[in-house]
């Protein structure tokens, strides 16, 4: 272990050259902001004492810092929660039965249904101190982030090409060793256009995840989503203006300082012998190449991940006798599946006795309508926005010259909050009478679309040049050329991006539709509005109902109609 962790001599010997002066300050401003951030998350607090948002542009800066500090912290959450559910759900089929599911009902849950769970908890975690709040904003970030970057690697986990499954066991790869030199370097392409849209997905519910209220009081935390809330609350399109500058300021500073060395760096994790004219290109991966410390640091680490590929090394003798124990008996899959069902049908029962005795029969029919009509909105939109990203996704993928300059307006619109559109929205349906169960529906798939541009995107940029180049050597050309290639090549991909939007829709509809400006308020039939209407009055039974019908509508879905895609996916890989 100590070896693993005492730099080489190359790293204590290397003299530094001119990059590494030109980068020392960018490094050391980043940790002095990241220390400050996080200083200014753990101080003193109690709750009701007040927290001001200033409007006035110059404090922007600092509530910028604070967000992004607090994204990155769930972002790392995420993706911790992402390793270890997707290799979990991939691997076993028993956790995949449970684990897939609860998925689905975790994604339908409301970002405000996770929110008032968790604010008391972590305030009591935390007595007399920020953090407990700042753990609150950073677990409803957590929730906007995970579950797709979950979904995304349970689905490159499970269509890792036959003949690279086949190569890991002639090299009798343990299952640790496949997993960091096999499944994560293939599903890494994916992985990092789904981090991207998982911090755009923070943004678009940011208002949410730092305006928070608790125990009568409102906790405004120093950020851009409660600059936002306090601009919408005093009508100020001024500061909403600067809000939509310094959320575009952002958006670019991390996507050149993070996301970009990100993807240029996982080129070389691509399903070809040659890059062709898809590679990446980043100013700071090539700053950071050229930097002596950063080059000898980085063989440092190269090293050390060398020696922890050999601590759950397979045996070379051919025995297997040390995992007898792991094996579970002939009937423990049965019995599993039993175990589910009586799960599920007790959870029914609970149902059944909560709407008989606080809600009522008609109430829930009532509930089960309006979900069906949300249910045909989020279907048509999904298949009208797949109808425009899919072939447009394929074509920015296989032009990385054209991705790079898309990248960070895709990450901008797809963090843009919709509530910042409700003004404009108001206006029109108001001025030209348009009904609002029609024109309100777009804002549900407003920013969940980009799920569907993000995969694609991603899939399409892992299509082998060689395959490419054959299918222009076989004279492919126009529509065989998409049906044959590009349209099975990205279909994981974009079942992955569907799905996950699909879910989005269904949490975006507690916003879209339900619309108010002012003293003005526009409102759609939808379970979404529902929930919205029994929210804002407090009936916390009809909110439980109208929660509890998204969840089943959406596993309804996810199992009887993305499962199936999922299957046909893997079929087909």
């Amino acid at each position: 272990m100590a070896r693993l962790f005492n730099p080489s001599p190359g790293l204590r010997d290397a003299a530094p050259n001119r990059w590494d002066w030109i980068l020392l300050p960018l490094v050391l401003v980043l940790l002095v902001l990241a220390a400050y951030g996080a200083m200014q998350m753990s101080r003193p607090f109690v709750v009701g004492e007040a927290l001001p948002i200033s409007l006035d542009p110059a404090n922007l800066p600092y509530y910028l810092m604070r967000t992004i500090l607090r994204m990155f912290i769930a972002l790392g959450f995420s993706l911790l929660f992402a390793f270890i559910f997707a290799a979990l759900a991939a691997k076993y089929r028993a956790a995949e039965k449970a684990m897939i599911p609860l998925l689905d009902v975790l994604q339908s849950v409301p970002i405000l249904g996770f929110q008032a769970i968790a604010i008391a908890p972590f305030i009591a975690l935390f007595p007399g101190n920020l953090l407990g709040v700042e753990c609150a904003a950073i677990f409803a970030i957590f929730t906007s982030q995970a579950w797709n970057m979950a979904l995304s690697l349970y689905q490159s986990f499970r269509t890792v090409p036959p003949e690279l499954n086949e190569a890991a066991r002639i090299f009798r790869l343990s299952a640790w060793q496949r997993f960091w030199r096999l499944e994560l370097p293939f599903a890494m392409p994916g992985l990092l256009w789904n981090m991207m849209m998982s911090m755009s997905g923070g943004w678009f519910f940011l208002v949410a995840a730092e305006a928070i209220s608790v125990a009568g009081q409102d906790i405004k935390l120093p950020g851009i989503g409660s600059y936002i809330a306090v601009a919408i609350d005093q009508r100020n399109l001024g500061a909403i203006a600067w809000a939509i500058g310094a959320m575009l300021t952002g958006i670019l500073l991390y996507d050149q300082l993070f996301f970009r060395p990100l993807l240029a760096w996982a080129d070389r994790f691509r399903f070809e012998d040659t890059q062709g004219d898809t590679a990446q290109r980043s100013w700071v991966l090539d700053w950071g190449r050229r930097s002596r410390w950063l080059s000898a640091f980085s063989e440092w680490l190269a090293k050390g991940f060398q020696n922890a590929m050999g601590w759950f090394a397979e045996r070379r003798d051919g025995t297997v006798a040390r995992r007898q124990w792991l094996r579970l008996p002939t009937w423990w899959p049965r019995a599993w599946d039993v175990i589910l069902v009586l799960a599920c049908a007790f959870a029914f029962l609970r149902l059944g006795l909560f709407v008989h005795q606080d809600v009522g029969w008609g109430e829930a029919l009532h509930v089960l309508g309006l979900g069906l009509i949300t249910l045909c909105r989020v279907m048509l939109l999904i298949g009208l926005a797949s109808l425009v990203w899919v072939p447009l996704s394929i074509w920015i993928g296989l032009r990385p010259r054209y991705s790079q300059k898309v990248q960070a307006l895709a990450q901008f619109l797809a963090a843009f909050p919709v509530n910042l559109l409700f003004p404009l929205v108001v206006l029109l349906l108001v001025h030209f009478q348009l009904s609002p169960n029609i024109w309100l529906s777009p804002l549900m798939v407003f920013g969940t679309q980009w799920y569907i541009l993000f995969n694609v995107v991603a899939g399409a940029a892992t299509i082998p040049y060689e395959l490419r180049l054959a299918a222009d050597n076989l004279g492919l050309r126009g529509w065989l050329k998409w049906k044959r290639v590009y349209l099975p090549a990205v279909f994981p991909s974009f079942v992955t991006g569907a799905m996950t939007a699909s879910g989005g829709s269904w949490n975006a509809s507690i916003v879209a539709e339900y619309v108010s400006w002012g003293d003005t308020s526009l409102v759609a039939d939808g379970l979404g509005s529902y929930i919205k209407q029994m929210t804002d009055a407090g009936d916390f039974h009809r909110i439980a109902l109208g929660i509890g019908v998204m969840c089943i509508y959406v596993m309804l879905l996810n199992r009887f109609f993305w499962r199936r895609l999922y299957l046909r996916a893997e079929s087909r890989r």
